[in-house]
């Protein structure tokens, strides 16, 4: 009698392999000859590095984005950006439906997985929101961007370049196709409120994630009525706004690219310079004039990233509340965490906890390997390349094109560690198993 072999992969492996085919997909488009400008089949791993940049919503490139691809690459990559930045089983959940009428307790778990939400009811609901809230928010601002862009470029271009990079700066991707016009991201926007402003409320938008502006549309603007997670995170990255704002205004007030600016167009590009690292990749002040406090400040606020379930990287702004929380109810030699009003369970730090020790470790692995493969590169450069994969921000102190095969393996691991390993991380230890019955004793060890 032949055995019978129940094969069933967890819910994390099928968002993981979802990404991975995304990938597959996007690198074997990316290989073909029209897909370059000169009409030549790009290099593998150089095709395999934008794929991957592109579906992790990162924004790191190899070639110049708007000098290499054509009009078929960029389509390519804005897709991917677009896919991977609503997430991969947002389209699963809308063919299921369309095709069968109906979606599956597994294909509901994993697409509620997926945008961040524990709430396993109004599916419909949720789908019809991310795509809608999605459409108005990008329709939105490519017709402000359009404003300015077809005025610089004409109205082809300039409703093209609109739409492009409305997608891009809402799924917190970072791609942008100045490089054909001769230009270095926002860099010649740096004083343009408008351009400027809606990028940033762009970043800010997806950054926050579909669950959190659903809850405020549901609680119609009122703040009293909010789930926790979106009152915690509204309130931390705010702080973290215009703390990193204020920091970022002190310390490149005596920036070589600022020395003709008056107070307000300081103002804007320290705005720019805060709201970028939260995680999408543009910027308007060159990363590599910026001082040494800035560049700290910059990995800081790659590192912890936007929200939960939203188009952001980083370790999340709960995760890093969490940490904060925990810390400061163990210095006070407080049994419980509370936050306002509620108690979260410890357990939640725990994972909180793992997340923060296995992306630190994870950035150190990878800077330490990238510094063996690149001896002549600063390790300046080559941990800031790293944190900023790993968090699928995007930005970078021009190194990527510099690297090798090996580093550039590296770094897609890293952009697809950030996009799918941390969430698979969360949902593995979140995964509730029968504790065993015989338990070990219990010991100490000494710490701090």
């Amino acid at each position: 009698m032949k055995k019978k072999f129940n094969f069933k992969i967890s819910v994390w492996q099928y968002l993981a392999l979802g990404y991975l085919a995304l990938i597959i997909v996007g690198c074997l488009s990316l290989l073909l000859p029209f897909a370059a400008k000169d009409g030549t089949s790009t290099n593998f791993i150089d095709a395999l590095f934008t794929a991957v940049s592109a579906t992790c919503v990162t924004g790191l490139s190899p070639l110049n984005v708007g000098a290499h691809w054509s009009m078929f690459g960029q389509i390519v990559i804005l897709i991917l950006i677009q896919l991977g930045g609503l997430g991969f089983m947002t389209f699963v959940s809308m063919v299921f439906r369309l095709l069968r009428g109906r979606v599956g307790v597994y294909e509901r778990k994993a697409f509620m997985a997926s945008a961040g939400s524990e709430k396993y009811i109004g599916l419909g609901k949720l789908i019809r929101r991310i795509f809608i809230g999605t459409a108005v928010f990008e329709v939105l601002g490519a017709i402000l961007l359009s404003i300015r862009f077809v005025g610089d470029f004409g109205w082809g271009t300039g409703i093209y370049f609109a739409i492009f990079h409305s997608i891009s700066a809402f799924c917190n991707a970072g791609f942008d196709l100045f490089g054909q016009v001769g230009q270095s991201s926002l860099t010649a926007y740096i004083t343009d409120p408008l351009v400027i402003l809606t990028i940033s409320a762009l970043i800010t938008v997806g950054g926050l994630g579909f669950c959190v502006w659903g809850d405020i549309a549901d609680c119609k603007c009122n703040p009293k009525k909010f789930q926790l997670n979106t009152k915690i995170v509204l309130i931390v990255s705010t702080v973290l706004y215009v703390l990193s704002v204020c920091l970022f205004l002190i310390f490149e007030w005596n920036n070589t690219d600022y020395a003709d600016y008056h107070f307000g167009e300081k103002l804007l590009a320290a705005l720019f310079c805060a709201v970028a690292p939260r995680t999408a990749g543009f910027y308007s002040t060159n990363l590599v004039n910026l001082s040494e406090s800035g560049y700290v400040l910059t990995i800081i606020l790659m590192f912890i990233g936007g929200n939960s379930g939203s188009t952001a990287g980083g370790i999340k702004v709960g995760t890093f509340a969490v940490i904060i929380m925990g810390m400061l109810a163990v210095f006070r030699g407080r049994r419980d965490i509370n936050m306002g009003k509620k108690r979260i369970e410890h357990t939640l730090l725990s994972q909180a906890l793992a997340i923060f020790a296995a992306c630190l470790m994870m950035v150190m692995l990878a800077s330490l390997m990238i510094c063996a493969f690149e001896p002549e590169e600063s390790s300046k450069s080559v941990l800031f390349e790293c944190v900023s994969a790993l968090s699928t921000t995007g930005l970078s102190l021009n190194l990527t094109p510099k690297l090798g095969v090996a580093s550039k393996i590296v770094l897609i691991l890293l952009m697809y560690a950030g996009r799918v390993g941390i969430l698979t991380l969360a949902l593995a230890l979140g995964e509730k198993h029968v504790a065993a019955e015989v338990r070990k004793p219990i010991d100490k060890l000494l710490i701090g």
